[in-house]
């Protein structure tokens, strides 16, 4: 009724214990609430003050009044305890995945070797450890369909882990406000079958004899260039990689630049160096994240999107 679907092994403990607490603090407020519109009207003030008649107290309501919230906190914190330590105790022969936030953001890395940024793919019925850390600012980790959240802390691990139950797509949240970029620190975690993450991976995992120019096309839809920036010419968040090689762009500051690959790699890892104009400096950097090699391949493959077709003839 409050929360939204519970699509992991721990969210159905952590749903009941929300809403024990939740219709626990209702029944109080309506009693005590209640009780106080009862004794205001009861005991308003009616004609000629005079004194009231002494009155003993009333041991066995105050002992119910402390007894009976005591019980409820001890089991409250009972319940509470046993769900923190399976949401923090992972299970043997769990896959681990390193996840990397920045500015603004997630990046996923695979035991395999596959990696993706802004979508962590999982297989279902599998537990799955998080190992997440932080280049720059604390982040905060939240899926709000498996009920887990951790910060990621520059310089430091935390874990958390969670088992899908269902396959789908759900979204990753940055619930730490890390700056102007904040709102944006999106992604997707897609939960499918074995067998499609066998595939997944077997299409993501990146043989280092790969010729440059297919690299760079596996990167660009990998690494998730192709959210931001068309090969078609049409326009999006970013400049359009369509003929942009070899020729001068106009810049937000007024001046222009000569796109080669100097110009492609500094804006690959310091990309708010030259803004192109018309468009808003929201690309984060890639640095420590794609290797010499990598940044090789995207600049490669650059160089076949801006060939004519008279050239991919000879």
């Amino acid at each position: 009724m409050l929360l939204p679907q519970g699509a992991s092994t721990i969210a159905s403990e952590v749903d009941a214990l929300f809403y024990i607490v939740y219709y626990v603090s209702i029944v109080f407020s309506i009693m005590i609430f209640g009780g106080v519109t009862y004794l205001a009207i009861e005991y308003r003030r009616r004609g000629r003050i005079s004194l009231t008649t002494s009155l003993d107290s009333n041991h066995k309501l105050e002992v119910a009044w402390t007894v009976i919230p005591t019980i409820i906190v001890l089991i409250l914190f009972a319940m509470g305890f046993r769900t923190y330590m399976k949401m923090n105790i992972v299970p043997a022969g769990a896959m681990e995945v390193k996840v990397t936030g920045q500015m603004w953001f997630w990046s996923f890395d695979h035991p395999s070797g596959a990696n993706s940024v802004g979508e962590l793919v999982v297989p279902v019925n599998k537990p799955v450890k998080l190992l997440i850390s932080s280049r720059d600012v604390i982040h905060s980790f939240y899926i709000p369909e498996f009920r887990i959240k951790m910060d990621a802390v520059p310089n430091r691990y935390t874990i958390i882990w969670f088992e899908a139950i269902d396959t789908g797509s759900y979204n990753i949240f940055c619930t730490e406000y890390c700056g102007t970029g904040h709102s944006t620190m999106l992604g997707k975690c897609r939960v499918v079958t074995q067998k499609q993450y066998d595939e997944w991976v077997e299409l993501n995992d990146i043989p280092e004899d790969m010729p440059l120019e297919e690299l760079g096309e596996k990167l660009y839809k990998s690494r998730a260039c192709n959210t931001c920036h068309s090969i078609d010419g049409s326009a999006s968040t970013g400049p359009t990689f369509k003929g942009i090689f070899g020729h001068d762009v106009a810049l937000e500051d007024g001046g222009s630049a000569f796109v080669d690959e100097n110009y492609i790699r500094e804006s690959i890892l310091n990309p708010q160096a030259k803004i192109v104009a018309g468009f808003q400096p929201v690309m984060p950097t890639f640095e420590g994240i794609l290797k010499d090699r990598h940044i090789d391949a995207i600049v490669a493959y650059l160089k076949t999107l801006a060939k004519s077709p008279e050239e991919d003839t000879h």
